[in-house]
């Protein structure tokens, strides 16, 4: 049973956050779109004369096999990685709107319903985007990514779900910045990383006060081996998280040989694990900085 105290300091923290989900919301009333009419499907894709990643973000730039490739392979690696990213996200949001709709109208988290249903709209938009590029042109890509499946606490499944979220959108969003504005993209591309920046910006707001609410309300009574359990878990979420971007199947789609050993390598290569630090860095800064996290999980860097 929770504890009353803690009822109470989690009612009011979520309370606090009425000003916070009342502006979002009007926010993503003003930017409602309909994703069927928003945008218009090129014909067809040329994946070794265009660009659909930016090169600087790809998972073998700064390796010597990076260097070994031409700039038509090249290209080719970045429209599958493109592929990748987005089917990344196809199967994040699938569990992140699984998640919200467990949560909806759910009586401690009830001052937030009204923002939880923008935020389900706007990640089933986002699905329908990245799986519209990946069905038209591509394919798919499965997710390796299993599911940690251990009994916890609600409120520690809902703090679990909700940083999980948190670590997997901003990482995306850091993609989504650069490659929204870099105009060697096709505009498809740019326009799915700029559309996804947008409104996922709403969301990194309202995640960000709703963990710190989380923690600050049930961290207290929490002793240090649900603490030390809950940054294990996530440092394990970080490494899954950043493997997917080191895909086999993305390689061999690219025409790589050997594309188990070219994932090792590109995940393993200093350069890409100083990318990997550099792009969490907000992320980690903000989880620390209110002593979520401890230290830095050293596996994925």
């Amino acid at each position: 049973m929770t504890p009353p105290e803690r009822t109470a300091r989690l009612r009011d923290a979520i309370a606090s956050m009425a000003e916070t989900t009342e502006r979002l919301s009007r926010l993503s009333q003003r930017s409602y779109q309909n994703p069927y009419t928003a945008v218009e499907w090129p014909s067809s894709v040329d994946p070794e004369r265009q660009w659909f990643s930016s090169p600087e973000y790809l998972s073998l730039y700064g390796t010597p096999l990076w260097e070994r490739l031409d700039e038509p392979a090249r290209r080719r690696l970045a429209f599958h990685e493109a592929v990748n990213f987005y089917s990344l996200n196809i199967h994040g949001e699938k569990g992140l709107m699984e998640g919200l709709a467990a949560r909806l109208y759910r009586r401690d988290l009830l001052e937030v319903a009204d923002y939880l249903h923008h935020f389900l709209d706007e990640e089933n938009k986002h699905s329908i985007y990245f799986g519209g590029f990946c069905t038209r042109y591509a394919r798919v890509y499965r997710s390796r990514q299993l599911p940690f499946e251990e009994s916890r606490p609600r409120d520690v499944e809902d703090l679990l779900f909700f940083v999980k979220t948190m670590i997997f959108e901003e990482i995306v969003d850091v993609y989504n910045r650069v490659q929204a504005r870099d105009d060697r993209l096709e505009p498809i591309a740019r326009f799915i990383n700029r559309n996804h920046h947008l409104e996922e910006s709403r969301h990194l707001v309202f995640g960000r006060r709703l963990v710190a609410a989380l923690w600050e309300a049930c961290a207290p009574d929490w002793d240090e081996t649900v603490r030390a359990d809950i940054r294990a878990y996530l440092a394990q979420f970080f490494v899954a998280t950043w493997r997917e971007y080191y895909n086999p199947d993305v390689y061999a789609d690219a025409g790589l040989a050997d594309p188990w050993e070219v994932a090792e390598q590109a995940w393993s290569a200093p350069a890409q694990r100083e990318h990997r630090r550099r792009v969490s860095a907000k992320v980690l800064g903000y989880l620390t900085g209110i002593g979520l996290l401890d230290k830095e999980p050293v596996d994925a860097f």
